[in-house]
């Protein structure tokens, strides 16, 4: 059979694809668990932004496929399905597959689309492997976990499949082999994904993951993951972002990990990794620099809010403590950010500003903050994904603003606190991040000098769009250029 595999080509403000092209990581590891004798084809359509209808059309002329596969996220179900009607007209008998966050949290959204097969829901892989086995042998779908299918009579609904352990082989490493586009770059340098862990304990309350997979943290064997980045390597990557859910949240394995890439000369490659601002903060001074060490350079910090109030509607309090001879000495943030600093590493900051109780003033103190302490601003407003708690206690509050899923996308303020409107919050953000955005420019010259002297003015583009003569000059109000932003924005995501 042939399976064509599609991630979708919208991406997230933080991440503008002149600069970052990620690779979909479950696409690949989803063509590393079927059968031999099938022939798999992935497409990232990140990387063809520009003529994302050419290319399908190019793929299914020359792939044929039987059965598509898409990976969707909140924010691009309405491309989705803009998606699945193009592939049903060139193809009507294609058979279609979703996958991903948002079909697993709405898969009532996926059931009225006529032109959708089959749903898989969690963890896909053997779910996806068993699917495409029953479709060969003409089998029934009722036995397969995890999988809702469409019938004559209307749709069914399969238990949910267990959360995987990941302890046994069960589970193969990605097939990037498979992977028909090029072009997945950070900064110049070829960048990948690895996984070596899934699943977090803890219950913010703005997290998909726990919605999807509950409170339960699994890993792979080290041999299984340096298996994986050594595979990476050798298909030219010289970045890898870990993309684990909460990698710190064993920071002795964490710290053996480190010294297990140490010890395998994997130490060559530059790491990112997702951590807590607990976990760096209290095990910082033989962690940090281990992780220096092992080749670690940029560090997403889940700092969330400075403020105790804001870190309790989020649920993050536990997780952003310091501690001390076993006492809370208060917000890890601060702590966590010296050893990175301390050890020749760069934050991302990761802050969530827009709360229910938020003013002007405490999104101007986390923005300040912001300015002080973070290399790269990852700064993002609450947004109600399906089935979070923080959905339920925004609707329960009547604070949502903005209905329209395709503006979820963490940069579109789509609610309201009960002080601050939601274009305001934005412009706040967006005013300020364009600036940090700048400062780490120099930093990234000196590490990818080539990349940054050819596409300086492309990044600097991006990250100023919107902006004239007359408002470099202060010569403009920035509301008019920030909607003049918000246009331009709108505009781009209009991909097929």
């Amino acid at each position: 059979m042939n399976i064509l595999l599609l991630s979708m080509p919208d991406s997230f403000e933080h991440m503008p694809p002149v600069a970052v092209r990620m690779p979909n990581g479950a696409l690949t590891s989803l063509a590393g668990n079927v059968d031999e004798d099938e022939r798999v084809a992935v497409a990232d359509l990140i990387l063809v932004q520009g003529r994302v209808r050419q290319t399908i059309e190019q793929l299914v002329r020359d792939f044929d496929p039987q059965l598509v596969g898409l990976s969707v996220m909140t924010f691009q179900r309405r491309t989705a399905f803009k998606i699945i009607q193009l592939l049903r007209s060139l193809k009507p008998s294609v058979r279609i597959v979703v996958g991903g966050y948002d079909p697993s949290l709405a898969p009532e959204a996926y059931r009225e689309n006529l032109d959708v097969d089959f749903i898989v829901r969690g963890e896909g892989e053997i779910t996806f492997h068993e699917l495409l086995r029953a479709i060969k042998a003409g089998e029934s779908f009722n036995h397969i976990a995890g999988l809702t299918f469409r019938e004559q009579s209307g749709w069914r609904s399969n238990p949910d499949r267990p959360v995987h352990t990941l302890e046994s082989d069960e589970i193969r490493i990605p097939n990037r082999d498979s992977r028909v586009l090029r072009g997945y770059t950070m900064l110049g340098r070829q960048v990948d994904v690895v996984e070596t862990s899934r699943g977090c304990t803890f219950d913010c309350s703005f997290c998909s993951i726990i919605e999807m997979r509950g409170r339960n943290f699994h890993t792979y064997s080290f041999d299984r993951v340096l298996a994986d980045i050594r595979d990476a390597c050798n298909h030219g990557a010289r970045t890898i972002f870990l993309v684990d859910d909460n990698i710190t949240l064993n920071v002795h394995r964490f710290e053996a990990l480190c010294q297990a890439l140490i010890n395998a000369g994997l130490d060559k490659v530059d790491y990112i990794v997702q951590a807590m601002t607990s976990a760096i903060a209290n095990h910082g001074e033989t962690l940090a620099p281990l992780m220096r060490k092992a080749g670690f350079r940029y560090v997403f910090l889940g700092i969330e809010n400075i403020l105790e109030g804001d870190l309790q509607f989020l649920r993050s309090s536990t997780k952003n403590t310091a501690r001390e001879q076993g006492r809370s000495v208060g917000n890890a943030s601060l702590k966590a950010i010296e050893y990175v600093h301390r050890n020749k590493m760069y934050v991302v900051g990761g802050l969530i500003v827009g709360n229910p109780e938020d003013t002007r003033e405490s999104i101007e103190a986390n923005l300040e903050f912001a300015r002080h302490y973070i290399d790269w601003p990852y700064i993002q407003h609450p947004t109600p994904y399906p089935r979070t708690p923080m959905t339920r206690e925004f609707r329960e509050r009547g604070l949502i603003a903005i209905e329209q899923l395709h503006e979820y996308d963490g940069t579109t303020a789509v609610v309201r606190s009960k002080h601050v409107e939601p274009e305001e919050m934005e412009f706040l953000r967006w005013r300020a991040e364009r600036w940090m955005k700048l400062r780490h420019f120099p930093k990234a010259l000196i590490h990818e000098p080539a990349f940054i002297l050819r596409n300086a003015l492309g990044m600097l583009a991006h990250t100023f769009r919107g902006s004239s003569a007359k408002s470099v000059l202060g010569l403009e109000d920035e509301h008019q250029v920030f909607a003049r932003y918000r246009a331009l924005r709108k505009a781009e995501r209009e991909y097929i």
